[in-house]
């Protein structure tokens, strides 16, 4: 039987998650409600349905923030909302993304844009909006989503991947000037997470083999195998951890 671990620490913190529900965001949302945490999380699409089965399920609603990350205005306007209602924020999950397949021949300066106003730009102007509520409350912790898809050169996609390549330059940039002030930036890189948007749209019988072919751990992840690893690192079990980069993939990409 599977179990999951519990960070008291995490009780009553203030978290703000991009994309928080659907996907893995959903999952990310469930999980700290789940440890006790005040969750608000934006997205675009409506979320209603969702924070109430929360409210059911675990006794507490997130705050859900209708916001389109690419108007950045917008989304640091829903983290003062946030930081009014939970307190200031002092764990950001960066996690929203677009990994709508695209050619390199069909490329514009347009749609170049487009994918980095959602794969990139948010994650730098989230923690700006971010930091210095942490500093005033001690610290906290920044957690930027990454992929494994940049560290196989996977091809398809050559936006996304180069925006997922730059968050971790990101993270250990943002790492090296928070630091001092107690804030910890870690990345996290997730490997094919079969959420209902991958099943959908790009997981055939043949890819789905081959990628399993190549994990170490002969399983398929789904969004709940990601949560443990983003909680370990909101919370102060790696209270000496930033700059790092985080794989949970089942054994298919590293690091060192």
């Amino acid at each position: 039987m599977q179990t999951h671990a519990t960070f008291h620490d995490l009780r009553d913190a203030s978290v703000f998650i991009t994309g928080g529900g659907s996907g893995i965001g959903a999952a990310l949302t469930e999980g700290f409600l789940a440890q006790g945490a005040r969750v608000a999380f934006v997205q675009r699409s409506d979320a209603g349905d969702f924070c109430a089965r929360m409210a059911q399920a675990r006794g507490r609603a997130p705050l859900f923030i209708p916001c389109d990350i690419t108007d950045i205005a917008a989304l640091q306007q829903a983290m003062t909302t946030a930081a009014r209602a939970h307190g200031p924020i002092t764990v950001l999950v960066n996690n929203a993304a677009d990994d709508t397949r695209h050619s390199l021949a069909a490329l514009t300066v347009e749609s170049w844009d487009r994918g980095m106003a959602v794969n990139l730009r948010p994650h730098v102007f989230s923690a700006q909006a971010a930091a210095d509520g942490m500093r005033r409350a001690g610290g906290g912790s920044i957690i930027n989503f990454s992929s494994i898809a940049y560290l196989m050169g996977q091809a398809g996609y050559p936006g996304y991947i180069a925006a997922k390549a730059a968050i971790v330059g990101l993270t250990r940039g943002l790492a090296r000037e928070l630091g001092p002030d107690n804030i910890r930036v870690n990345a996290l890189l997730p490997g094919w997470v079969l959420t209902q948007r991958q099943l959908d749209l790009w997981a055939t019988p043949e890819d789905l083999a081959a990628h399993l072919d190549r994990q170490c751990l002969k399983r398929h992840l789904v969004p709940r195998d990601i949560v443990d690893g983003v909680l370990f690192l909101a919370s102060g079990a790696s209270a000496m951890m930033t700059s790092q980069a985080l794989v949970i993939d089942g054994g298919v990409g590293m690091t060192g």
